[in-house]
């Protein structure tokens, strides 16, 4: 799958793009199942020094997974599914060829209480020796709507800078952009269908609501850098010895 020149358009003056149905139910139920199995494993497993980091705490009544990292490196699935031609062409016309994974993502948004993302920039945290060169690939396993807590994104500030984030005291994890930035910035939802797909620039402003809902909010987010795009100075850790090269 090609995008049109309207589609890169629209991606590099409002900073994302969703692509409906890039992948069927067959294939989100298929992860969906895969990933919920891992989640069990690694929740039964999962030290109490580390339980801040990764459950949710939105959900009161009982312990639930916020994310995961780095499934591209533990599952098979995970893997298929990022070296996806249809996929690959769309990344590779955002940033150019010769795309990794660099980095990846699964998020859970639990019914009645997932807690929201408050926003940032990925770039922030990632700290690429080049801005250009960053897109998420963010695919919905469920859909993602108001009710939920789809995305929401701050048009055009792809085309601003990158700004200093803060963190709550006991959340170090939870780097978010300053309260008197976001005040300048609109944000605006963005839902999207069950294998749907919405690719946005690193610099972009995106944040997410509660799932206050009855429904899941699972989504898989693979963060793409193209062939000369490193994390040079990130501002938490991460492995690049878990980056796998796509094409």
């Amino acid at each position: 799958m090609s995008l049109s020149e309207c589609d890169r358009a629209i991606y590099r003056h409002c900073g994302h793009l969703t692509v409906p149905a890039l992948f069927d139910a067959h294939e989100t139920q298929a992860l969906i199942d895969d990933i919920q199995a891992w989640g069990e494993q690694f929740l039964a497993a999962l030290p109490p020094e580390q339980r801040a980091w990764y459950l949710d705490g939105g959900v009161k009544a009982r312990t639930v997974l916020r994310k995961l990292d780095n499934p591209h490196h533990h599952r098979d699935a995970v893997r298929r599914l990022a070296a996806t031609p249809a996929l690959v062409d769309i990344v590779e016309s955002l940033v150019g060829p010769g795309v990794s994974v660099y980095f990846s993502q699964i998020f859970f948004k639990p019914p009645e209480g997932g807690g929201p993302k408050p926003a940032h920039q990925d770039n922030f945290y990632f700290g690429p020796n080049d801005l250009e060169g960053v897109v998420t690939a963010w695919i919905a396993l469920d859909d993602a709507t108001l009710e939920n807590g789809c995305l929401y994104f701050g048009d055009g500030s792809n085309r601003g800078p990158v700004y200093a984030h803060i963190a709550p005291a006991d959340e170090p994890y939870n780097l978010q952009l300053p309260a008197a930035i976001l005040a300048r910035q609109p944000m605006t939802p963005a839902p999207v269908m069950r294998g749907g797909v919405s690719f946005h620039h690193g610099n972009t402003f995106h944040q997410s609501a509660p799932n206050l809902s009855t429904r899941w909010r699972r989504a898989c987010a693979l963060h793409y850098v193209n062939a000369h795009t490193v994390f040079e100075h990130p501002a938490l850790p991460y492995d690049d010895t878990l980056k796998l090269r796509i094409s």
